[in-house]
């Protein structure tokens, strides 16, 4: 008879004049319902690492409903990785505290931030933004894309959904966590090949270019002729490439 959605909460509706309440524990809180005949069992499952859903009836608890994700099988080994590249990793969730720190723990995450709302995620980023960090969000569900959008890199898991894919920077392919740690070492890989190139470059030119105009001709007869010249011009672009092309034996550790 009539629905409404509660964002990052749940539902309420109207059914042959009854009223429903499906959702997380925080809406029934919200919305004055006690919960105090089954909070044991809620606590419980939370501990385990449970996501738990809660429907009553007209004010009056009826079921409960755990659903658990399982994290991903190299999750633990995507972390350590990450946090030996330097990089602290902040896990955001709209679960509760106590299911959040559950997953936490077995994946190895130190710092957690629970019951963030969809719309809350994106604030989060800011704020870790305002305080002056680099972040890079990785996500692949509808919840995720306003983060994916704010965070200075958003990195999309290719299995996940259309929205996040479009609003993240960088979209991977397969569902490995430790693709993340693969992109981050091979774009710190193109970073240092980048930086060499434009160093042996710069280096070339500052000798070559005088040599060849003959500035050093009058002190100590130091010239190119200008086929030489050429030719070092010539070989300075294949070792620039050269040195490009080390990254196809790239392999991440």
């Amino acid at each position: 008879e009539k629905f409404e959605g509660l964002s990052g909460l749940g539902l309420r509706a109207t059914l042959d004049g009854r009223t429903w309440l499906i959702g997380t524990p925080e809406l029934f809180d919200r919305e004055g319902v006690d919960l105090a005949a089954v909070r044991d069992k809620i606590d419980a499952l939370a501990s385990k690492g449970r996501t738990v859903a809660v429907a009553s009836v007209d004010g009056e608890p009826v079921a409960l409903v755990a659903f658990a994700d399982e994290a991903k099988k190299d999750a633990k080994q995507a972390l350590e990785r990450l946090r030996a590249l330097d990089i602290e990793t902040v896990m955001i969730t709209g679960d509760n505290e106590q299911t959040a720190r559950a997953v936490a723990e077995e994946v190895g995450v130190e710092l957690v931030l629970a019951n963030v709302r969809p719309e809350g995620k994106a604030d989060e980023v800011s704020k870790l933004q305002a305080q002056g960090e680099r972040v890079a969000m990785v996500g692949d569900g509808v919840n995720d894309a306003p983060a994916l959008a704010q965070a200075d890199l958003g990195i999309a898991i290719g299995a996940g959904t259309d929205v996040a894919i479009e609003s993240a920077g960088m979209v991977l392919s397969g569902e490995r966590l430790g693709a993340v740690a693969d992109a981050i070492e091979l774009s710190r890989a193109t970073l240092r090949i980048i930086k060499q190139n434009l160093f042996w470059a710069f280096a070339y030119n500052t000798l070559g270019i005088p040599l060849a105009a003959g500035v050093f001709y009058p002190f100590n007869g130091w010239t190119l002729s200008p086929v030489v010249a050429s030719a070092a011009m010539a070989l300075s672009s294949v070792s620039v490439v050269a040195n490009s092309l080390r990254l196809q034996r790239f392999r991440a550790k």
